[in-house]
């Protein structure tokens, strides 16, 4: 089959659907992305796409009550039983006993959001990246769309789309990318890396797993891409080992960016297995237009967005929806002083 043909994504409708349980009125509550961030110590707004805007972390992690308040005001669709929020990047969904998580915050968002229930958990957005988290409150929406995921997997759709900013372009505009991982410990780092030759046996204990991703670049300028990644199989760290095999990390990526290495300009994989984690290293060039010192690039968060679900529409078994969140102000930032754009903002120029 052809890149071209694996890499359909279906568009956007912003029609309303309804799932087993009956859909309500569309919630009202603009994304937090959307929102007017507030100045330290003032009240004087900000918009998203102001210079005061940044690109780097904060400095101050948010406590649980301000992290439940983000996630209160990061609605992007609600229809019923079912509530998607876009998280911002930093949050797992599980974690150790005593950590801030979005499970640990569930009770008290379910009740903010009006669900007499602890909502579960659908799909979700890994800890270090931003974008959705479908939740349902009805058990039978809950098991409906496990089941149409669960489709999607077999048939090989991809069911999430993810997009990235990437410190390289890749060689080829679109493609797939099939390779083998396992989850390794490197001194007190865990560590997915490739397995080019996997055994039959290690593969059958499950200690090795086939993985498979489409990707295709978006948009390019001058070293830098925006690239749509679309897993068909899930393992940790999957995307971001996938751009170290182009040889074009995701920016902010400080675990698996110090796989690539270049001499003279020209980049090579460095064996995983031997490369321990590290602070991002940017060449001068972006540097200068992230407007950007070595020195706060450990502050860069991970560039990498799940920007869209697939859902089924109602009534049609063979018909979907597509779920969109767009992408946090950090990362429009980012796009901006790069000369980047996603699809629909390039139309609008």
């Amino acid at each position: 089959m052809e890149p071209s043909a694996l890499l359909r994504v279906a568009m956007f409708r912003s029609s309303r659907w309804c799932l087993l349980c009956g859909c309500g009125r569309p919630f009202s509550s603009r994304a937090w992305y959307q929102l007017l961030q507030k100045q330290r110590g003032s009240r004087k707004p900000v918009t998203d796409n102001s210079s005061e805007v940044s690109i780097l972390s904060p400095t101050r992690s948010l406590s649980p009550e301000e992290t439940l308040n983000l996630l209160e005001t990061s609605v992007v669709h609600a229809d019923g039983s079912l509530v998607a929020i876009s998280k911002p990047p930093g949050l797992p969904v599980t974690g150790k006993p005593g950590e801030l998580t979005l499970l640990s915050l569930l009770p008290d968002l379910s009740q903010k959001l009006g669900f007499p229930q602890n909502l579960d958990v659908i799909k979700a957005a890994v800890k270090e990246s931003s974008g959705l988290v479908l939740l349902s409150g009805c058990p039978s929406t809950t098991q409906r769309l496990q089941d149409f995921y669960a489709r999607c997997r077999r048939a090989g759709d991809p069911a999430a789309t993810y997009c990235a900013v990437t410190t390289r372009i890749p060689a080829a505009s679109d493609g797939e990318i099939r390779t083998c991982l396992k989850l390794i410990q490197v001194e007190h780092h865990k560590l997915v890396v490739p397995v080019a030759s996997p055994s039959r046996g290690s593969l059958q204990r499950k200690e090795v797993r086939k993985t498979q991703t489409l990707y295709k670049v978006l948009d390019s300028r001058e070293g830098c891409a925006l690239v749509q990644l679309q897993p068909l199989t899930a393992f940790t760290n999957q995307l971001l080992v996938s751009l170290i095999l182009l040889l074009s990390p995701a920016l902010g990526d400080h675990v698996y960016s110090s796989c690539v290495g270049s001499v003279l300009g020209e980049p090579f994989l460095l064996p995983a297995e031997s490369t321990l984690p590290r602070t991002q290293v940017l060449e001068d060039a972006l540097l200068k237009k992230l407007r950007l010192q070595q020195q706060l690039a450990h502050r860069l968060p991970l560039h990498l967005h799940l920007h869209q679900l697939l859902l089924p529409a109602a009534g049609s078994p063979s018909s979907r929806t597509v779920l969109t969140a767009p992408p946090p102000p950090f990362f429009l930032k980012t796009l901006r002083l790069l000369g980047l754009a996603l699809p629909q903002d390039k139309n609008k120029q």
